[in-house]
């Protein structure tokens, strides 16, 4: 284990249905105005007992939560009055209109929360499903939930299985500070095709990057089954994919290029690995990009990092990787909960003016966790 404080600051929530299961998985993004102030989005999730279908499981629809810490990650104040953004819950074919090109998958579960700026803009990502699962710790089943209908063969195959879709989202700070979040999102698109294959960990570069002469929007993604895109039949578990754009709805279009910069190699990244956080610009075309692993059920899940570095042409590529675990769960409450996988799982990390990296994380799939560490140490631990 690198050297590193690790504290808990969030469990869930008694008497809170949206968020008396689980809180996990944060995003955290510094205001602009005062470098203090942190904003948290957080995933949460219990039984939502008003939308149980006969015949079918209690379902655990996944929302996200926010919170804001004023004195740079000290201490936190949680906002439980209701969900900053929450799925639709729809069951009925008509209702969800799922016949429409522009239709919107975050109905069921929306989780795992991305902050990043891009070209000076604020955007979410989150991954999400078009219906919510089941106690998905003790059965992982996407289909628990799923009306009869859905499952019919002419359904798309994102609606048909239940597969994950990532959304991005436009983030208004100003109406989320004001916890007006109604105001708060607005929904931009897809981040890749979905019906390639269920994808997770996306999000974006801070800026367009030259791919062969051209200035393209730069996508993280995580394809659950690699060979579904052409030229990468050879990987058999999920890999780190870059993918490259004119435009947002080209990463959902097909018209986007893709790259593998990361197959799984060690033992404990043996069953898959993908993205944590959107990548930090150490120098100029020089990019550090948190990623995570999971070996198994017993290990869990690790932390660790990758530097890119953009080429005169063609994709970046990996010119730094930790090949040991850096972080990873040891403590009582970072092994243990209703998930029995061990797990420290990052969504979102903070250069700090003091130099450490404060970086928010679910553990155990249970609560979240505040790691700091010394950014500058971290680095010459990852350059050599």
């Amino acid at each position: 284990m690198f050297p590193c404080e690790k504290r808990l600051i969030l469990e869930p929530m008694p008497g809170c249905e949206w968020a008396s299961q689980m809180v996990l998985n944060p995003a955290m993004v510094a205001d602009p105005d005062d470098p203090e102030t942190l904003h948290m989005l957080f995933r949460a999730s219990g039984p939502w007992s008003c939308r149980r279908m006969e015949g079918k499981p209690l379902p655990y629809p996944i929302f996200i939560g926010y919170g804001v810490s004023c004195d740079g990650g000290e201490n936190w104040e949680f906002d439980f009055s209701r969900p900053a953004l929450a799925p639709a819950l729809l069951y009925g074919q008509e209702e969800l209109k799922t016949d429409l090109p522009d239709f919107c998958p975050a109905n069921g579960c929306i989780e795992d929360p991305r902050l990043f700026y891009f070209e000076n803009e604020l955007f979410l990502s989150v991954a999400c499903r078009v219906f919510p699962p089941g106690p998905y710790w003790e059965h992982d089943q996407p289909d628990q939930c799923m009306p009869e209908w859905a499952k019919q063969e002419n359904m798309p195959d994102f609606i048909r299985k239940n597969t994950t879709v990532t959304l991005l989202y436009r983030v208004d700070l100003t109406a989320l500070k004001e916890k007006c979040y109604d105001y708060a999102f607005s929904y931009v698109s897809p981040l890749h095709e979905p019906n390639r294959c269920d994808n997770r960990d996306v999000f974006l570069f801070p800026r367009r990057l030259k791919i062969n002469g051209k200035e393209k929007i730069i996508c993280i993604h995580r394809p659950a089954t690699p060979a579904a895109y052409d030229g990468f039949e050879d990987i058999r578990k999920p890999a780190i994919f870059l993918a490259a754009a004119d435009t947002f709805e080209d990463f959902a279009n097909g018209k986007a290029e893709q790259c593998c910069i990361h197959v799984p190699t060690e033992p404990w990244e043996a069953n898959r690995v993908g993205g944590s956080w959107a990548p930090l610009e150490l120098s100029p075309g020089e990019w550090l990009l948190p990623f995570h692993g999971k070996q198994d059920e017993k290990v869990g899940y690790t932390q660790s990092f990758m530097i890119l570095e953009e080429q005169e042409s063609g994709f970046p590529i990996v010119t730094h990787r930790c090949k040991e675990r850096l972080f990873y769960a040891d403590t009582d409450w970072e092994l243990a909960g209703v998930f029995p996988t061990p797990c420290l799982f990052t969504c979102s990390g903070i250069v700090r003016p003091d130099g450490s990296l404060l970086m928010g994380y679910g553990a155990a799939d249970s609560v979240i966790g505040l790691l700091k560490t010394d950014f500058k140490s971290l680095l010459e631990k990852i350059r050599s």
